[in-house]
């Protein structure tokens, strides 16, 4: 059940509350002395403290009342605080909510007004527990995968990632092959990574070969080889990508770009295990696993008739989806503080403009504007304008400061003057509410 402390030295108000709550299934929890009130806070499951501002009869600074509230922070960080304070004391209150209280109430109060803010933190702090369930259930879970599994060093914090990766993970130990597909530079080659180091042929190499690269006469020299005069300017033989790769995993990159030919002569080494090098005779075998990955709607290449049909289903055992970086905001900052290495920081309107960016060149566009930032950051700073991004000159940060007058009273009216929900309306903290509250001479409707 949901359970409010009153800390209030006067039996009256304690009274009153009880009775107000109870009528909306809220557990009241009294105590008429800080003392008291940090004992039980510490001893009973609390979702809320209402605490009076002034405990002494002879004293109205709001000392004991700001002692309190910290004294309750450094016990429980989390739990919301509601200051009760005459409006002839404001000013303190305010100073409270800037440094982390939940709100203040004023003396005598409006029972709707009192109940709505009650109410309304509750709800938030029901939300709060869910998400940090949800957050350490997806801790304990990425944990394990991170003692079973070698993730080869990737970054994420998406859910979408974790699917690919854990994905990824799983089927690796089966010899089954796997086409990875997603934009480009949103990380196929790095999933192709985690499917090599957790397969039974980790021990032996991994090689890329990107099909898009290379030209289609040369593509099958690439790929199996060639001897001495097979072509103009071979003047001596060299061994292809599937001899350098046996053993291990040759990951064929951007394979809807691989030519017909080349196609052909790769249908048959998945279904045989054999090929020739160009201009030899001599059938090889092969034991080299492929992982291939495109950015391409292949089906759409094979109605076309630029890839074979029989040679997608042959690779498409298993489809990991690496979704682009603009789909997966939760892994935008870690991404970049990775980049940034321990010595540089992010400033808020850098972190602001990173996030506000849709970033269509995905994982490898955001590597390139850190790596640039590193370079023009001051004092170990990076700031928007370091990203060089078509956001950072106008980042939500200051947006969010250019908030009218206007705006901001109609909120808190629509709000009926609770300043938690129209903080959440206008997507700012409380603190942030009130310092612009400050600016404007602002106070609850």
């Amino acid at each position: 059940m949901r359970t409010v402390l009153v800390i209030d030295d006067n039996p009256a108000v304690a009274q009153a509350l009880t009775l107000l709550f109870s009528l909306h299934d809220i557990r009241t929890l009294t105590a008429l002395t800080p003392q008291k009130g940090l004992a039980m806070a510490a001893r009973e499951r609390v979702d809320l403290v209402i605490a009076d501002m002034n405990f002494s009869a002879d004293t109205t600074s709001g000392e004991e009342g700001e002692a309190l509230f910290r004294a309750l922070r450094a016990q429980a960080p989390d739990l919301p605080v509601v200051l009760l304070t005459a409006w002839t004391h404001l000013q303190a209150a305010v100073q409270l909510v800037k440094a982390g209280a939940a709100d203040y109430i004023g003396k005598p109060w409006e029972n709707d007004r009192l109940l709505a803010t009650v109410e309304n933190l509750l709800e938030l702090g029901e939300a709060n527990q869910e998400r940090q369930r949800l957050q350490e259930e997806q801790r304990r879970r990425r944990e394990k995968l991170a003692e079973k599994y070698d993730l080869c060093g990737i970054v994420f914090a998406s859910d979408a990632m974790e699917r690919a990766v854990e994905l990824a993970c799983r089927v690796a130990r089966a010899e089954v092959r796997v086409l990875i597909t997603g934009p480009n530079g949103a990380g196929k080659e790095r999933i192709a990574q985690i499917v090599h180091a957790n397969s039974s042929n980790r021990a032996g190499p991994f090689v890329a070969v990107n099909c898009g690269a290379i030209p289609a006469e040369l593509i099958e020299a690439e790929l199996f080889g060639a001897e001495a005069g097979a072509f103009t300017g071979a003047t001596r033989a060299r061994a292809g990508r599937f001899e350098t790769a046996n053993g291990g995993t040759l990951f064929l990159d951007e394979i809807g770009d691989l030519p017909l030919a080349g196609q052909v002569k790769l249908l048959r080494v998945l279904e045989t295990g054999n090929y020739e090098m160009l201009g030899s005779s001599r059938t090889r075998t092969s034991q080299t696993r492929i992982v291939s990955a495109t950015n391409a709607d292949l089906p759409a290449l094979i109605r076309e008739g630029r890839f074979r049909e029989d040679l997608y289903y042959r690779l498409n055992v298993i489809d990991i989806a690496v979704p682009p970086l603009a789909e997966r905001g939760a892994d935008i900052l870690p991404l970049a503080r990775h980049f940034l290495g321990a010595d540089l920081q992010l400033s808020e309107d850098a972190a602001a403009a990173l996030q506000a960016h849709e970033w269509p060149g995905n994982v490898r566009e955001l590597r390139n504007s850190i790596e640039r930032a590193k370079l023009l950051a001051r004092e170990k700073l990076v700031s928007a304008a370091d990203l060089n991004l078509p956001s950072a000159p106008r980042s939500v940060t200051r947006e969010n400061e250019q908030l009218s007058r206007e705006v901001l009273e109609a909120t808190l009216r629509e709000a009926g003057g609770n300043i938690s929900r129209a903080a959440q309306s206008l997507g700012l903290s409380r603190q942030a509410l009130y310092r612009r509250m400050e600016r404007f001479n602002l106070r609850p409707a």
